[in-house]
């Protein structure tokens, strides 16, 4: 007789449920002039608005912004805490919360979006990203001439034409034939460095044990290239290259390639293509990160209205009135208690 398996049933998978998606047109933003993601993109900042940023960082496009769907996914904060956090984003220069308005005619309608940016940048950046595009008219048709009666031209008066006179041959002059000129050999042409090859040449003077041939370098050209593309300079190849290298490389031209293989980073997005000619242009609207109330960007600097951000300042300056004063016989009597306490 077989022997029956009793073992229990394999569990469920133990990947995390996707994070809720907005409504379209609604939810995450991702702003333009970022610089390549860094691990200290917000060291500066405090513990809460560090853990709140770096996964915000995460969320994909279109990921619902709100603070009660953010709170249901930090299991360290509450809603108050998110919705903190959130404000001294904004004041940092990382987020900002508008008001769009989509659709024409009778049809339009507000949809409500957070714009996010791992770089912080000023009020005046943010004012001048989301400031609503001009409104372009329409040009003006084109007016047809009035249609003229036709002149009479007088016909010119032909002259006789002249005689040609005889050419006269110049007679040849006997020249010397100048003694050919030596031509010079061709000397190889030294190839034009680029950036990708000197950013590969240079290891070996950062780390020895990585240093690279010129048949390396250019062997891996084509790799760092592309690291180039992805919008990364010099120095940020060459960190990547060098840190956490093995107390010993046997094979530098190979630990290199394997690195460029592994660790190239994101493509970043494209500038956006321009409009065309006749799309009706979205009119945007920001709002107080704090409490939601509208307002232009320049009225609404660190994306706070005036009574939110006197209430941020008012809370993060340090009390200057001093204590009041306490009841000494309801000290005393308390301090007496604790020492009867075993």
């Amino acid at each position: 007789m077989a022997d029956q398996n009793f073992s229990p049933a394999l569990s469920a998978s133990a990947v995390s449920p996707p994070y809720p998606m907005a409504h379209p047109g609604y939810g995450k933003r991702t702003a333009p002039d970022q610089r390549p993601p860094q691990a200290d993109d917000f060291a500066l900042l405090p513990f809460r608005e560090r853990y709140v940023a770096g996964f915000i960082e995460r969320l994909p496009e279109g990921a619902a912004m709100s603070v009660k769907c953010l709170a249901k996914q930090l299991p360290l904060y509450g809603q108050q805490a998110v919705s903190s956090a959130l404000t001294a984003l904004s004041v940092a220069g990382h987020l900002r919360r508008v008001r769009c308005a989509v659709g024409d005619g009778d049809e339009v309608r507000w949809v409500f979006r957070t714009y996010w940016s791992r770089t912080a940048h000023d009020s005046e950046w943010w004012a001048a990203h989301l400031a609503p595009a001009p409104v372009r008219k329409p040009d003006p048709a084109p007016v047809p001439d009035p249609v003229r009666e036709p002149v009479p031209v007088p016909e010119p008066v032909r002259k006789p034409a002249p005689v040609p006179e005889p050419v006269r041959k110049p007679v040849p002059v006997p020249v010397r034939e100048a003694p050919p000129a030596p031509v010079p050999e061709p000397q190889p042409e030294s190839p034009a460095s680029s950036p990708a090859y000197l950013a590969l040449a240079g290891l070996g003077l950062v780390d020895a044990r990585i240093a690279l041939s010129a048949a390396d370098c250019a062997a891996l050209e084509a790799l760092a290239a592309r690291w180039f593309a992805r919008g990364v300079d010099a120095d940020y190849l060459t960190g990547a290259l060098t840190a956490g290298l093995p107390a010993r490389v046997d094979s530098p031209v190979g630990l290199v390639r394997h690195r460029l293989t592994d660790k190239i980073p994101p493509a970043l997005p494209t500038a956006p293509t321009p409009r065309p000619a006749g799309t009706p242009v979205q009119r945007v609207m920001m709002e107080c990160t704090e409490c939601g109330t509208p307002g232009r960007p320049e009225a609404l600097p660190d994306g706070l209205c005036r009574p939110c951000r006197q209430a941020v300042t008012a809370s993060a300056a340090p009390a200057s009135a001093p204590p009041a004063d306490r009841d000494v016989t309801q000290l005393v009597a308390g301090l007496r208690d604790l020492l009867k306490a075993p």
